[in-house]
């Protein structure tokens, strides 16, 4: 897996399946550095995977389909704003890099259309903006109870599960958290761990679902400290999810 940063914090991710030399790019914000990693390489592209239709995730794909032929694939839900799409894969459905299976998740919020991509034979989890860690992607076009859902089938994926999502938010995500859950230990030191990546310049993923279980507010809105954290009785945890989305959409740490 290679990161290979993009436009101001964005991240596209360069797969190859070692099985078959086949190549994968997920979510190409701009062709240039895409083309760049593979030259560097010597590899060539064969599928291009996006999560989502913000120009920030599809920005590259016409080109990169134009260079190098591959085949696009995005979500069945938003097929329609997915530019240069060939397969639209729907929730649970399963396609193939070379030998490597991944499995579209439906994860409506962020977008209407969003999907997630899970390699359960090699443990990874391509987010996109619905799953950052320490943090979810803002709700454009879905519903509280939507995102809720959504993360909550990202959260039930194994622990060692490696989350490659879009962008390079962990730092700030991770002082918003902290207001929430100052004595949290796992956060305090994730936080420390981030601090450090950072000011050497170097990337905070991938995360892993079990480090974000412990971390992120956003998949533990279910928990009464975070009920408390956010003022709320009821404990409902959509209702605790909308007001920590509310706080960190007015976050300006």
């Amino acid at each position: 897996m290679t990161l290979v940063p993009a436009l101001s914090d964005n991240y596209i991710h360069l797969l190859r399946c070692a099985a078959t030399a086949k190549v994968a790019v997920v979510d190409p914000a701009e062709a240039a550095p895409v083309v760049a990693a593979l030259e560097q390489r010597g590899w060539r592209l064969d599928l291009i995977i996006n999560t989502h239709h913000h120009g920030d995730h599809v920005g590259g794909n016409l080109e990169l389909k134009a260079r190098y032929g591959a085949a696009i694939v995005g979500p069945a839900a938003d097929r329609d704003r997915i530019p240069g799409i060939d397969r639209a894969v729907a929730d649970g459905e399963s396609f193939t890099l070379g030998a490597c299976p991944l499995t579209g998740i439906d994860v409506p919020g962020h977008t209407r259309g969003h999907i997630a991509f899970h390699g359960a034979e090699d443990a990874v989890l391509f987010s996109g903006d619905t799953l950052f860690s320490m943090g979810c992607g803002r709700l454009f076009e879905g519903t509280p109870d939507q995102m809720w859902h959504s993360l909550n089938r990202l959260r039930a994926l194994p622990d060692d599960t490696a989350v490659y999502c879009g962008h390079e938010y962990t730092a700030g995500n991770g002082r918003f958290a902290l207001t929430l859950e100052p004595d949290n230990a796992d956060l305090v030191a994730r936080m420390a761990e981030v601090t450090a990546l950072r000011a050497q310049d170097r990337p905070t993923l991938p995360t892993t679902i079990g480090v974000e279980r412990a971390t992120n507010p956003f998949l533990r809105a279910d928990l009464p400290a975070l009920a408390a954290a956010v003022g709320l009785d009821d404990q409902d945890p959509v209702a605790v999810f909308t007001e920590i989305r509310r706080r960190k959409d007015n976050f300006r740490g």
